[in-house]
């Protein structure tokens, strides 16, 4: 009777017991789900957010085409080849003026030269647009710490030289500085060209280090900079630009040693070339003093030239070593460009501010994380890309309404098509001129009522001016309509002023001031 009891007891006990272990896993099991959402909850919004992309931009002063990668096989540009191979080489790149501070200003603005009417080396771009956001400003305004070493804006007449407000520091940069070549890095051997009629134009090849001279300074600044904010873990924008190959033709000895006299070949124009139009190049004494060269002063011309584009080159290097070392390349979007390009005895001419192709052409090198690696891109892009490209891979949207477009299609696939047509401007006094780059085409337009037109695919030095063959009439026509979109320059009052003014030098983009005279006159080294 006990016994039967005790086992009744017993199995009221397990009943109970199942039914609680039931009634805490129809309770539980809920639980676990709201558990469970809350720790996905919670490690999603401990997450971090995407991580922003660094931003180094390098600019080459005066730059045309010669590089390895662009197929000049007589310079040597080692570290712009090994920049090609990691990312795209864009084969048709056009600037929208082709002199210094306007083509600076598009590019950094997004703007064309026809919305800045920043057309002079004279005018701070800041008179024309005091409330536009540049490209370092919209990056500043998101998180970015932003740094410029050397030429970045167009901030002087002469290397190191920096007009008050050029820089535009603490609206377009959180830091910005400029160098002088130091007491170590002297001239040892140069001179002149033009025995003293363009101060400009004097070559010399110096003593001392790179960081002697301003552009390895440009470098070392840029790459300390690098290190300090990756270190510190801020996304940044450092830009640096370097002043060679412009003049004057300065750099350390050990570049002007890769080329001996007499390793270069010289261009020169077939005698069946066609006459100039005449506001095609602007004259003056720039023309007086390039008709007195003999093939002596253009081959020393050239050698300074190319020993400027590989001194430019070595520190391309130092930027890319860090890179590398830091292991930063998947961290950050890399462009290179040059800000316009150059005559090498094309019609004569030793300078700049044309509308010929050798000078609205650039070098142009993209590296993205996105981006394919060694391929060349053929389809035609401008200079103003840069700011809707940049805005594109940081995620960040543009504060105002931009002239160019992404290039990160065609970084993607560099075989994609592209725009049909690129676009230049050039300043003659009170005249000017507006050119169309298409694929086959250039046209240039002049408001003097003379025009050009060029075969790009079968006359690639521009030496057969075909405008005036009746074949061409319908094709001038659609050439013009694309123009007509861009819309006619239309000068301000500051700009009619100061153009009125404006000399034959200047109107040829002269960079040299009283004071760089006063240094070509003082000079022992440079004889007049």
């Amino acid at each position: 009777m006990q016994e039967s009891s005790r086992m009744k007891n017993q199995s009221n006990a397990e009943t109970q017991r199942t039914q609680r272990n039931a009634k805490n896993k129809i309770v539980s099991a809920p639980l676990r789900v709201l558990c469970a959402s809350a720790l996905l909850l919670t490690t999603l919004n401990s997450a971090p957010a995407a991580e922003k992309l660094n931003v180094l931009l390098i600019i080459s002063d005066d730059l045309r085409d010669t590089v390895g990668c662009y197929g000049n096989a007589q310079v040597k540009t080692p570290n712009l080849n090994r920049l090609a191979e990691r990312g795209v080489r864009f084969d048709h790149a056009y600037v929208q003026y082709p002199v210094c501070n306007p083509s600076r200003t598009s590019f950094l603005t997004g703007l064309r030269c026809e919305q800045t009417r920043v057309v002079l080396n004279t005018m701070p771009f800041r008179s024309q647009l005091p409330d536009v956001v540049t490209l370092p400003q919209m990056l500043r305004q998101s998180g970015w710490h932003a740094a410029s070493f050397g030429k970045v804006f167009h901030v002087g007449e002469v290397m190191g030289e920096i007009r008050d407000g050029w820089l535009d520091l603490g609206k377009s940069w959180d830091a910005a500085q400029m160098f002088q070549a130091t007491a170590a890095g002297n001239v040892i051997e140069g001179r002149n060209l033009t025995g003293g009629k363009l101060p400009w134009c004097r070559w010399g090849a110096t003593a001392g280090t790179d960081d002697d001279q301003p552009d390895g300074q440009t470098a070392a600044h840029g790459i300390a900079t690098i290190e300090k904010l990756t270190k510190e873990g801020k996304p940044w924008m450092v830009a640096a630009g370097f002043h060679r190959p412009h003049d004057p033709f300065i750099s350390p000895k050990k570049y002007f040693d890769l080329y001996p006299p007499g390793s270069l070949k010289l261009y020169h124009d077939p005698t069946n070339i066609t006459p100039l139009k005449p506001l095609s190049i602007s004259g003056g004494a720039f023309a007086e003093a390039f008709n007195a060269f003999t093939d002596v002063e253009r081959m020393e011309f050239l050698r300074a030239y190319y020993a400027g584009v590989s001194f430019t080159d070595a520190q391309v290097g130092r930027l890319m070593d860090t890179l590398d070392r830091l292991k930063l390349w998947d961290k950050t979007v890399v462009i290179f460009l040059g800000d316009h390009g150059y005559h090498h005895n094309e019609r004569n001419w030793w300078s700049k501010a044309t509308l010929f192709e050798r000078v609205c052409r650039v070098p142009f090198i993209v590296v993205a994380p996105s981006g394919k690696r060694g391929e060349t891109c053929r389809s035609l892009i401008e200079a103003v890309d840069i700011y809707p490209t940049i805005a594109d891979y940081c995620g960040v949207k543009a504060p105002q309404k931009l002239a160019g477009v992404s290039l990160r299609p065609l970084l993607e696939n560099p075989a994609a098509k592209g725009r049909d047509a690129a676009f230049t401007l050039a300043m003659r006094g009170r005249n000017y001129g507006q050119s169309v780059r298409t694929e086959r085409w250039r046209y240039t337009q002049w408001t003097d009522g003379n025009a050009e037109l060029y075969d790009e695919l079968n006359d690639v030095e521009e030496t057969h001016d075909v405008s005036g063959d009746p074949q061409n009439a319908a094709l001038i026509q659609e050439l013009k309509a694309k123009l007509k979109k861009v819309g006619p320059f239309e000068p301000g009052e500051d700009t009619q002023r100061k153009s009125k003014k404006q000399s034959k030098r200047a109107e040829a983009g002269a960079e040299a001031s009283d004071r760089e005279v006063a240094v070509a006159k003082s000079s022992s080294t440079l004889p007049k």
